[in-house]
Parts: C-alpha cells; sequence; structure tokens
C-alpha cells in the first residue's frame, strides 16, 4: 500500500486502509473503489492522506499501534465521557466516575502497547477533523507510552502518565464549542478562554478520587515551557513536571500531524523539524532526541526522493534506526518506470533521502 495525499487520488484507486468517523466507526472501508464523488467527498471532510493498495508495494502491511478493538473502544469511551461533560459544570459538580472508566481503559492500552516488541510513534488511522478532540488525546497517549516505554518508566509511572495524557485536554469540554473549532485565529479574548483549559483539566481531574494528581498535573502544565513562554503559569525548566514536558513534545507533534479545520497536517518529518527549533528553549532536548529515536518520520507506504534523482516508496523501518528505511525505487532520475529494486538506506550509507514526493502534484495511475 502507498500513502497519497487526497490532492492525488484518482477515480479507480482503492482504498486500503479505513478511514474512521467521530464515533470510530468505520466511515469507508478498505478495499473500496474511490470515485470521483468519493474523493471530493473525502476532501470536504477535511482528510489530508490516506493510503491506497499499489500492486508495486502490495507486500507493505501498515498496522495500528492498538488492536481495533481497543482502539474503537478507547474513542468510544473518550467520546462518550466528554460529550456528557461538555457544557456541564464539571468543576464545581465533579464527576468521580471516570477513574474507573479510564483506568480500564488504560490497562487495556498499556496491554497492547507493550506486548509490542519495539513500538515506535507511527503515523495513525485516518480520521475527519470533526472526532480531532477524542482522536488527539488517544494519540498523544499513544505517543507518550511509547516515549516513557522507551525512557524506562516502571507499569505504575507509565499509567499515571498515560492517565494525564489521555485526559489532559479534558478542560476543553467547558470551553465554547465556537472556540474550540473555531475555523480562524482566535482573538485574543477567545485565545484567553482557550487557554484556561489547562487549569481547568486541572482542577475537574484533581477532585477524581482515584485519578492521580500527577495526572491533574498533567493537563495543568502540558502548555508550559522551559523556557517560561508557556501557560498557565509561565513556569520554567526544573518548575515544569517531567512527564507534563513528555506531553508537550507528544501533543504538539499530534497537533502538528492532524488535519485542523485551520490548518493542513504536516508529513512526520516536518513536523519532527518544526519541533526542533525549539529544543532548548520549548523543549528538553533529551526528550527531543529520544522522540526523535522513536518516530516513523518517514511513514511506510511514503514517496520519496533519493540524493540519487530516483524516487520511491518506504517499504520497510528499522525501529533502531528509523531515518534510513528501506527504500523500493520505482522511478528513475527522469521520473521513468524502472524495474523495482530496493536501497537499504541502513548500509547505502552514500544515499540520503533529499525530500517527500510533492504531494500536491497528481499522482500516477497505480498498476
Amino acid at each position: 500500500m502507498r500513502l497519497v495525499s487526497v490532492n492525488q487520488l484518482q477515480a479507480g484507486m482503492k482504498l486500503a486502509k479505513k478511514i474512521y468517523n467521530d464515533d470510530g466507526m468505520i466511515l469507508l472501508a478498505d478495499g473500496v473503489e474511490l470515485t470521483d464523488t468519493l474523493i471530493k467527498r473525502l476532501a470536504r471532510i477535511d482528510i489530508g492522506y490516506i493510503y491506497i493498495e499499489d500492486s508495486l508495494t502490495d507486500d507493505v502491511i501498515i498496522t495500528g499501534m492498538l488492536e481495533d478493538e481497543t482502539r474503537n473502544q478507547a474513542l468510544k469511551v473518550i467520546r462518550s465521557e466528554f460529550q456528557q461533560m461538555s457544557g456541564a459544570s464539571g468543576i464545581t459538580k465533579g464527576f468521580y466516575h471516570l477513574d474507573k472508566k479510564f483506568s480500564r481503559l488504560m490497562d487495556s492500552i498499556l496491554d497492547d502497547i507493550s506486548s509490542q516488541e519495539d513500538p515506535m510513534i507511527m503515523l495513525l488511522d485516518m480520521h475527519t477533523t470533526d472526532s480531532y478532540l477524542y482522536v488527539h488525546s488517544l494519540n498523544v497517549c499513544l505517543y507518550t507510552l511509547v516515549l516513557g516505554i522507551a525512557y524506562g518508566y516502571s507499569k505504575e509511572e507509565l499509567r499515571v502518565i498515560g492517565l494525564g495524557a489521555l485526559l489532559h485536554d479534558i478542560g476543553k469540554t467547558q470551553i465554547p464549542v465556537k472556540i474550540v473549532q473555531k475555523p480562524g485565529m482566535l482573538s485574543d479574548e477567545e485565545f484567553h478562554h482557550m487557554q484556561a483549559h489547562t487549569e481547568i483539566g486541572y482542577r475537574i481531574l484533581k477532585e477524581e478520587p482515584n485519578i492521580p494528581l500527577l495526572a491533574a498535573h498533567c493537563a495543568f502544565q502540558h502548555h508550559e515551557r522551559i523556557d517560561g513562554s508557556g501557560y498557565p503559569r509561565g513556569l520554567k525548566g526544573p518548575q515544569i513536571h517531567e512527564y507534563a514536558k513528555w506531553l508537550g513534545v507528544a501533543d504538539s507533534y499530534d497537533a502538528m500531524t492532524s488535519n485542523r479545520i485551520y490548518k493542513r497536517a504536516m508529513l512526520p518529518h516536518q513536523a519532527v523539524e518544526a519541533l526542533y527549533v525549539g529544543s532548548g528553549t520549548l523543549y528538553e532536548q533529551k526528550q527531543l532526541e529520544l522522540f526523535r529515536d522513536r518516530v516513523a518520520i518517514y511513514p511506510l507506504g511514503l514517496t520519496v526522493k533519493l540524493s540519487t534523482g530516483e524516487s520511491g516508496v518506504v517499504v520497510r523501518i528499522d525501529p533502531t534506526i528509523p531515518h534510513r528505511p528501506v527504500v523500493r525505487v520505482l522511478n528513475g532520475v527522469e521520473g521513468e518506470a524502472v524495474v523495482p529494486f530496493e536501497y537499504d538506506l541502513r548500509t547505502a550509507l552514500s544515499i540520503v533521502i533529499a525530500d517527500v514526493a510533492d504531494q500536491n502534484e497528481p499522482a500516477a495511475k497505480q498498476s
């Protein structure tokens, strides 16, 4: 399968991975043949990239970070609980049930991720922008757990940071929807309201009897930055809890790589570059280095251009050297089709990925 921009889709191509709606239900199933009508529909609901079937890369199998059942259940729980809280006075009333549902969910998520030999941060399943808050909450949890496992946290520490990540944006349930989903730039007053979600989230979570206080602090501090430029309190370096620093990286990365109402998604390598601009000022350098080593910056199925002038598709990734994947060359230096062959960039050290294929150019018909 291949990862392509919606701008590159052509009628007759077949979907290789499911697309989900905001209920975690399947919007389009894998194997569906795309029509002009379906392609326009995908563009309207702001799907940025999808996987398509391709005979030249049919051996490229892309699996999720979670089992389908776990992922669907997670999205249902997040959506149900967050919607129940929307518009309610969660700060004063208290809910006193989040711990049971989210603690059980965290156990399932941890079991799935821990069962993987060498978990990596992968480009995840495609969803509509309407489901952003729910999917973002789950993605940040997954990314943070992968980083926590690589860092060496214990299972109990992972449960705490995982709950903090899963619930880090719960305060947004108390922010007016017209602000949370505004398609344009927020006014100063609206931005002030949006910033309040960190303190609101903290006040909600600290009232939950069995939600660890550190998880509440994750919600409170995930927008703090080590140079003091973050919010709500402008904390610096050691004043910010280590868990919240990890969340800050994961939260920023997912925001960059997700399609939003007001912006198109970045590809992983672009988002990692953007994060590194803040190395030592916004984010801890050592945390960014571990993040870089755990993220598949060139996702499976992505079309890349090599320093040789040839182009091809990423077909395998070594978790220990994710930035040096195996690339199956499909086009020569003049763009002509060639008999496919592979470069293993782990050993072909003179070759590097020079660029990612222009995602705005129409794609060639697939075999």
